[in-house]
């Protein structure tokens, strides 16, 4: 009964912080982040913690995700380039994912429900006890237009482990950081040509992701 009680009371005060933070920021952040020339010079502003900075908004980006993710790795691109946009993304991507791994592993199924909505959970049930669950969620992640920092949270209540799911989310979600990246990187450099081309292939894919997503989860549903 204590443990129940103890879990009931972190699952309201997580609960709380998203919300709080959600209210207080997400709208500011992803105002800024759409004007990459506005986000670089605050980015700017802190100097030699600017680095930080970024891999913490990339962080707060996955644990809360309410800020588009595409919109912070393409910033990220425009104000590091290719190379770096995609490593200090990665970094901060892969934290967030981790940490949000992690709280619903402690605090379990009941949490999830509170985060993720009834619809997504009934989606992606068949992961939850899936032998194959870590082939199934490398795809999940791999593909476009997955709900995949919802899925990070999905991922702590299955039987994955620990350092597995680092290792999917990590490469999994890696090409798609990638690109958005280098389209960020491109406008940077005003290579709009580039940038364009690249963003319409990436917009395409996501787009059918989105599209065929329940034919997708069913398809892997019988992996």
């Amino acid at each position: 009964m204590k443990n129940v009680t103890v879990n009931l009371l972190l699952i309201l005060i997580f609960v709380l912080i998203i919300l709080i933070l959600s209210v207080a920021y997400a709208k500011e952040i992803t105002l800024l982040v759409s004007n990459p020339e506005k986000f670089r010079n605050w980015i700017n502003s802190f100097g030699s913690l600017g680095v930080l900075i970024f891999i913490s908004i990339q962080v707060f980006q996955v644990v809360v995700f309410v800020i588009p993710g595409e919109v912070v790795q393409v910033a990220g691109g425009y104000l590091y380039g290719t190379i770096l946009g995609t490593l200090y993304s990665v970094i901060g991507i892969t934290l967030g994912s981790l940490i949000c791994f992690s709280i619903a592993r402690i605090l379990g199924y009941d949490f999830v429900k509170n985060i993720v909505s009834e619809e997504k959970l009934k989606k992606f049930d068949y992961i939850i006890n899936n032998p194959k669950g870590e082939i199934v969620l490398f795809l999940l992640f791999f593909l476009p237009g997955m709900p995949k920092d919802a899925l990070s949270y999905i991922a702590g209540i299955t039987p994955v482990k620990f350092y597995n799911f680092f290792i999917i989310t990590l490469f999994a979600r890696l090409p798609g950081i990638f690109f958005s990246a280098y389209i960020g990187s491109n406008l940077g450099s005003k290579n709009y040509l580039m940038a364009g081309l690249v963003a319409i292939v990436a917009l395409v894919l996501f787009l059918a992701g989105v599209y065929k997503r329940d034919v997708i989860i069913e398809k892997l549903r019988r992996i």
